[in-house]
């Protein structure tokens, strides 16, 4: 049985499409939905048509993932087509996060412990999905994407709700101080562990869409770490290099035109 997890605010918008998915121990790969890790193209193709099933959508979507390098690439789609999703060769290139206003466009990003987020501006209809692994972070890729956002749609900030979705947090996720450095001016954001230090990305990145102009009190976060929630998530720490995937996917639909 497949379930999703879904954030409270977004689904008070009946024209938003947005989904996290988890494992199924009864599908191939344990429902992963990742073409580049080395698992059988055909059962990941099966599972994301699986999934592109469930979704419910009374009119024909058109997915877009990108080819994640743990930059702070942003791509604006500006029209209705599909990448990446039955093939990596049209994947969109070098990019970890994805803007548009089309409908009928879902945009996909792939995570097993990096921190997925999704963006709604429910005024400009404008969405996004932003993947920050520390690399991003350091990046301040989802504050990059605000500005994008602000730039190209002319975007309020104030008028942007944010899910941080599941990913591994402060209790899990121990690096050196090559990693926390980065971070030493978010001082919130990690504990010290000796000479180690638990780093909280979530918490970060949350603090970065505040400081971008996002408020609180649109910001949701799952309070949900993949690696002690391994049995729903794929942890990529906790599963010593897993090869799944799972999928963070926000889009639009026109519901004018599904009225008859």
């Amino acid at each position: 049985m497949l379930d999703f997890f879904t954030f409270t605010h977004f689904n008070k918008s009946p024209s938003l499409l947005h989904a996290v998915t988890t494992k199924s121990n009864d599908l191939p790969h344990a429902f992963s939905l990742a073409l580049h890790t080395g698992e059988d193209v055909e059962n990941i193709i099966s599972n994301r048509n699986k999934l592109s099933n469930l979704l419910h959508s009374d009119e024909a979507l058109h997915y877009i993932v990108a080819n994640q390098t743990h930059s702070d690439n942003i791509k604006v789609i500006i029209q209705k087509e599909t990448k990446g999703w039955e093939s990596l060769s049209d994947a969109v290139e070098d990019c970890d996060a994805l803007i548009t206003d089309v409908k009928g466009v879902v945009l996909n990003i792939l995570t097993a412990d990096c921190v997925p987020i999704l963006l709604y501006d429910k005024e400009k209809e404008v969405v996004a999905a932003v993947h920050a692994g520390w690399k991003g972070t350091k990046a301040q890729i989802v504050s990059k994407t605000v500005q994008k956002m602000k730039k190209v749609y002319g975007c309020d900030p104030k008028e942007i709700i944010a899910g941080i979705a599941p990913s591994i947090g402060r209790c899990c996720y121990e690096v050196g101080k090559d990693v926390a450095v980065h971070f030493f001016d978010t001082p919130e954001g990690f504990t010290s562990k000796g000479e180690k230090y638990m780093l909280d990305l979530p918490l970060i990145n949350k603090q970065q869409l505040l400081n971008a102009g996002v408020l609180e009190v649109n910001i949701e976060m799952s309070h949900t770490c993949t690696a002690c929630d391994v049995e729903r998530f794929f942890s990529y720490r906790k599963e010593q290099g897993c090869s799944g995937r799972f999928m963070s996917m926000i889009g639009m639909k026109n519901i004018n035109e599904n009225k008859t």
